[in-house]
Formats: structure tokens, C-alpha cells, sequence
């Protein structure tokens, strides 16, 4: 099945959580990808808070997989900053394979952010975002 952002931010938390478990990891992604922050998931309050996100502080990332890096585009300007090393690893959700964006060695502002991504249709990613152990939210990416 091919998904689309508005499937996402319409399903909750726990149907979110299974699409993840059931994903491949996939390749590590190359180029820019739009991003969806998806908060307080299925709740009318979802798409509201993703587009004051979207619009204000995050607005996706830009992979460079040759060099296992991304930048993330934040600010209303799609500013290149904040940058996670990108590599395969085991998931914090399932301990099966998933893309790990890893911020601890990389970033001051969010070196206590790993996020985690699966392969959820064609050149369309579905994210988790952990604080430290503390799961916080998911998003998506669309190349």
C-alpha cells in the first residue's frame, strides 16, 4: 500500500506504532526530503500543530548518504543546520533494523535527539523521535 502524509497524521498512535513495526528499514535516503511533524496523533489537533510546525520551527531534512550525514531545514527560511549522523542500527521500538539519525556526537541543541526511520512506501519515510530513552513523537518524510 502507498501512504500519504494526511494517512498519517489521521491514524493513531498505535496504528503509527504497527505500520512502523511492520516496515523494512530500507535504504539510507539520499537528497531533500519534506517533513511532517506529527503530534498528538489522531486527535483533530494533529495537522494543525504540523503545519504551525512546518511553517515555524522544522521543515525536513537533506541527506547526504554517501557520507552518512543530514542537516536538518529549520527556521521559517529552510536554514541547513542541526546535522545527525545517519547509519543502520537496531530500533529502540522493536529491536529490528531501522535507519538511526543519531545527534549525540554532532549537535549541542539536540544531542540528546536520536530519530529512527523505516521505509514505509516509495520514497516515503515514517520517524520516530526519542529524548534521550523517552519516546516523544513521530514524522515523515517525503523525497
Amino acid at each position: 500500500m502507498a501512504y500519504d502524509v494526511q494517512q498519517l497524521l489521521d491514524m493513531s498512535q498505535q496504528q503509527l506504532d504497527d505500520l512502523f513495526r511492520a516496515s523494512p528499514a530500507g535504504d539510507i535516503p539520499n537528497g531533500e526530503a519534506e517533513g511532517t511533524a506529527i503530534i498528538a496523533p489522531g486527535t483533530r489537533y494533529t495537522e494543525s500543530i504540523a503545519k504551525i510546525i512546518n511553517f515555524f520551527g522544522w521543515q525536513g531534512k537533506v541527506f547526504d548518504a554517501e557520507k552518512g550525514v543530514l542537516k536538518n531545514k529549520v527556521t521559517p527560511f529552510g536554514v541547513e543546520a542541526i546535522v545527525a549522523k545517519v547509519g543502520k542500527g537496531e530500533s529502540w521500538l522493536d529491536g529490528k533494523e531501522c535507519i538511526v539519525l543519531d545527534y549525540s556526537a554532532t549537535s549541542l541543541v539536540a544531542h540528546w535527539i536520536r530519530d529512527e526511520i523505516r521505509l514505509i512506501s516509495p520514497d516515503f519515510y515514517l520517524g520516530k523521535v526519542y529524548w534521550g530513552k523517552e519516546r516523544l513523537i513521530d514524522f515523515c518524510l517525503k523525497f
